[in-house]
């Protein structure tokens, strides 16, 4: 098997996991180009040979994998998570292994499902690709105050954020989904693809990422107290026996939002804290990527089988 790794070297987590990965995984005759990065080069640059492998490894977060998903977008181009950052929540919802020896038959197993993934258009017109969660507001202010302290923390450091943020920026939000206008308000907005956060926590009751649909959820609350029952039936509904949420969630479905709010609200996407402020338009790609999965991630989305890798031998 040709494969190509692109490795983040800045997500920092499972340094040398990578490498447990290429051992375990290699066979007489496999070929394997692994390229490294501390974030500042292109991942554009590092993929634009991928044609001419039988898959590729996104070694980092979930920015590293939801960038190399994006850029891959609808290629077929079999794409292999593998959890190295902070949260890996695409890991979690896809029920993916973590243990490089598990990845490393996970590959050679070569079960693949087609995922919808989605694209944000930022303020200044630049274009990024999201497979779990963009926002703005309250959870891009959680993922900026982690920074500092998410490498001692692990998951734990995004809490200690939202704990010392307790009063967000509160703000009147307009949305246009599909075409349809919608005036409230609120700390914050998400659009959802995947929807299990930390803790087999989810933001919504289905988590449904190949509807062709994101679920588009309002924070209707003056600050995070407020938030707090809607925490815990997101809590309760781990075993999908909760689907109701409190009216400070807010939840809408749609192909694509325009985000607007004022005062402006910072935005995130996958975790990765942006800089910019709203606007901001989120659009859904179905069915974009082609991801490795798990035996388990086919019956957790009632798949009976998957295609398998077209190997040249």
């Amino acid at each position: 098997m040709k494969l190509l790794i692109v490795n983040n070297l800045s997500s920092g987590l499972r340094d040398g996991a990578i490498y447990d990965f290429m051992r375990a995984f290699s066979r007489d005759g496999d070929e394997i180009c692994v390229r490294c990065t501390s974030g500042c080069t292109d991942l554009a640059d590092f993929l634009c040979d991928a044609e001419d492998f039988d898959a590729v490894v996104a070694a980092g977060g979930d920015g590293t994998v939801a960038t190399a998903a994006y850029l891959l977008a609808e290629t077929g181009i079999p794409l292999l998570p593998f959890p190295a950052g902070t949260a890996n929540l695409l890991a979690l919802n896809l029920a993916s292994p973590a243990e490089p020896h598990a990845l490393a038959k996970l590959m050679r197993e070569s079960r693949l499902m087609d995922f919808d993934i989605g694209e944000i258009e930022l303020s200044d017109g630049s274009r990024r690709g999201f497979t779990m969660i963009a926002g703005a507001g309250y959870d891009a202010t959680i993922m900026q105050g982690a920074e500092a302290s998410k490498k001692l923390l692990g998951p734990m450091a995004y809490f200690t954020s939202a704990f010392a943020n307790p009063s967000p920026q509160f703000s009147k939000i307009a949305l246009t989904i599909d075409g349809e206008s919608v005036e409230t308000q609120g700390v914050g907005v998400l659009v959802v693809n995947f929807s299990k956060l930390q803790f087999d926590i989810s933001v919504v009751h289905e988590n449904m990422p190949r509807d062709g649909m994101f679920d588009i959820v309002v924070m209707n609350t003056h600050d995070a107290v407020g938030l707090i029952p809607a925490l815990l039936s997101c809590m309760l509904d781990r075993g999908g026996e909760f689907p109701g949420r409190p009216g400070s969630l807010q939840v809408y479905r749609g192909r694509e939002v325009t985000v607007e709010a004022t005062p402006p609200l910072a935005v995130q996407y996958d975790g990765e804290v942006t800089g910019s402020t709203t606007p901001f338009t989120a659009r859904m790609l179905p069915e974009a990527a082609r991801f490795v999965v798990s035996e388990e991630c086919l019956k957790l989305y009632d798949e009976e089988s998957a295609e398998p890798l077209r190997l040249d031998d």
